[in-house]
């Protein structure tokens, strides 16, 4: 997590660290007065966080099920989700604000923007599981990295992604399985990238059906999955 305020740009990875921003000499956030420590952040302050996001199944001929036909080469994503990434994160799908984002869909090169945008993302929707919509690479006459980004996904070698966000508002649960619930976030771009934070983020898996084990850090189902990858 990276915070940025007048002093200047900090980069948060532990939870202590970011409590100290929040309540202690940074005073970055308030307190909303709930009991489940939820915390808004300042309107001066700027919070980006990367999330991960898994690549779905590739389909050229219904969009999201609607019916209608999407965009060629247009490959339907599943951005975000609401399961515990390897950074001991969730991020709340009923929090996205996409309407900035709408106005320029970018996707980005591993958050990389010293380079021009590889694609863009269309379709975009919010539903109960998460963050969805199709990415279009770049075609190669004019991109020719961006359009073998595609063909490389195209092929299977790169399977996942990022966002990029700003957040809002967070939850600082009680005990040690998440260290941060995101309940408020602004969606800033879509990064494709080689490697996701979440074991779950991978072209063709489904996610974990709630029958099974999601108790975080602690659990040996998780730790089994985190150590798979």
């Amino acid at each position: 997590m990276i915070i940025r305020n007048k002093n200047g740009e900090f980069v948060i990875q532990s939870r202590s660290v970011l409590m100290d921003f929040i309540t202690g000499t940074g005073k970055v956030a308030k307190d909303s007065g709930t009991d489940g420590r939820v915390f808004k952040f300042r309107d001066d302050v700027e919070v980006v966080s990367p999330a991960p996001f898994c690549l779905g199944v590739v389909s050229h001929d219904k969009g999201h099920g609607t019916g209608e036909p999407i965009l060629q080469d247009a490959f339907p994503w599943t951005f975000s989700t609401f399961h515990l990434d390897r950074h001991d994160e969730k991020v709340d799908p009923k929090g996205w604000d996409v309407a900035r984002f709408l106005e320029n869909p970018v996707i980005e090169w591993a958050h990389c923007y010293s380079i021009p945008a590889i694609g863009k993302a269309v379709d975009l929707f919010v539903d109960d599981k998460g963050l969805c919509g199709s990415i279009v690479f770049n075609d190669k006459e004019y991109d020719v990295f961006g359009w073998a980004v595609g063909q490389r996904v195209k092929a299977g070698v790169i399977r996942a992604a990022s966002v990029g966000f700003r957040a809002l508002e967070i939850e600082i649960p009680k005990g040690d399985d998440v260290d941060i619930i995101f309940r408020k976030q602004e969606l800033m771009e879509v990064s494709v990238c080689n490697v996701p934070a979440n074991p779950w983020a991978l072209a063709g898996k489904k996610a974990p059906p709630p029958s099974l084990p999601q108790g975080g850090r602690n659990d040996p189902f998780f730790a089994f999955i985190g150590n798979s990858f």
